[in-house]
């Protein structure tokens, strides 16, 4: 009994549209988060065209569009406010749909708003084990159930993986980020921006209601940055940069808006055991410099939970895994590509992208535009 049900370990962008996919085709799933309350991390997100195609297709395009702003245009400037290129995203990506800045917050709440399955908060799986039918997992509060299946959509501190697949740590990248929120938008800012400096790089991306997503990517070695005097030190840190990027953290207030931490990486060979499998950052986390990891969290959630509806059968997974990882794999190869060139010499990679930064964007874009 019961081995026909799924459980959704995670309450993320992962987890969440995992659930909203599985309630419209009628499985049964529940889902359990670690977090007490429904909470995010890193701020803003930019939620592009093939993350936003998933959306659309599960109903949620009016909440997103209604939550988020419209971006089309990208562009890389020096860290002058110099354009170095200048990319129009309906070129890129078409009619598959539209670019959406929108703060993490908000994107939860439009996720959560159709995830219509039963939600466990503080709690995490602690055990999880193969049976005849599916898996035995047993949960932080002692309690015990079988399943037909586990997604582990818990992120890149998932406690499936390591319970399925033993320790696997993920790699530092060689990057700081520090991610905030501001209230207004610098003059002028109405695309994606990437002003670039020296080892350094601070973005700029319209979210809705004005406000703007920052986040500021530094070169170096892994630190822990206290709160305490967080703001003061980012501001001293790009003082050189030009007027909106300045404009961005004058209004800034304290230092408790400024999320930091490292830029890790996970690649693995296996992404499941059985019937319990990874999705989104869980299995494959990745630099952000493609700005695709909620989109491929996405794009994993509506691929798994279409295949699903055939049944549960070890086989399937088998597929779906297959199927994922040469798109997943270009986007970390593309991202680590990203973060090469960026780290070049200011006047080697601002030569580049003059030259040939919007025809080195379609080039690693394209290959996303069919549907996964």
């Amino acid at each position: 009994m019961g081995t026909e049900r799924i459980l959704i370990a995670g309450g993320g962008i992962a987890g969440l549209t995992l659930a909203t996919a599985l309630s419209r085709v009628g499985l049964d799933a529940e889902l359990v988060e670690r977090d007490t309350e429904w909470r995010t991390v890193g701020a803003g997100i930019a939620v592009q065209p093939n993350g936003v195609r998933v959306l659309r297709g599960l109903g949620l395009g009016p909440a997103l569009d209604a939550g988020g702003t419209r971006i089309d245009r990208w562009l890389f400037r020096d860290q002058d406010g110099v354009v170095l290129s200048e990319i129009e995203m309906h070129a890129v990506w078409g009619d598959i749909g539209p670019f959406i800045g929108i703060d993490r917050a908000r994107l939860q709440e439009v996720l959560r708003a159709k995830a219509c399955v039963p939600c466990r908060l503080g709690m995490w799986v602690t055990r999880a084990s193969p049976t005849e039918c599916g898996v035995a997992v047993e949960l932080s509060d002692g309690t015990q159930a079988e399943y037909g299946l586990v997604v582990g959509a818990d992120g890149i501190r998932s406690t499936v993986r390591p319970a399925v697949l033993g320790a696997t740590s993920p790699v530092y990248g060689g990057q700081m980020a520090w991610r905030s929120l501001s209230p207004v938008r610098p003059a002028g800012v109405e695309g994606v921006e990437f002003w670039l400096g020296d080892g350094c790089f601070f973005g700029l991306c319209p979210v809705g209601g004005g406000r703007t997503y920052g986040f500021a990517n530094v070169r170096q070695s892994q630190i822990h940055d206290p709160v305490p005097g967080r703001l003061e030190r980012l501001r001293q840190r790009f003082e050189g940069f030009g007027g909106a990027v300045r404009e961005y953290l004058a209004c800034l207030e304290s230092d408790e808006q400024i999320h930091c931490g490292p830029i890790e990486w996970l690649e693995m060979d296996r992404w499941h055991v059985g019937r319990v499998v990874l999705i989104g950052d869980a299995a494959h986390a990745s630099s952000p410099m493609m700005g695709q990891g909620g989109c491929m969290a996405m794009e994993d959630a509506c691929v798994l939970s279409d295949m699903l509806r055939g049944g549960l059968g070890d086989a399937v997974i088998d597929r779906f895994v297959a199927r994922r990882r040469p798109r997943v794999s270009w986007v970390q190869q593309a991202s680590r590509a990203v973060g090469e060139m960026l780290g070049l010499p200011p006047s080697v990679r601002n030569a580049m992208l003059r030259e040939r930064g919007v025809s080195a964007f379609h080039d690693r874009f394209r290959p996303l535009t069919p549907p996964p």
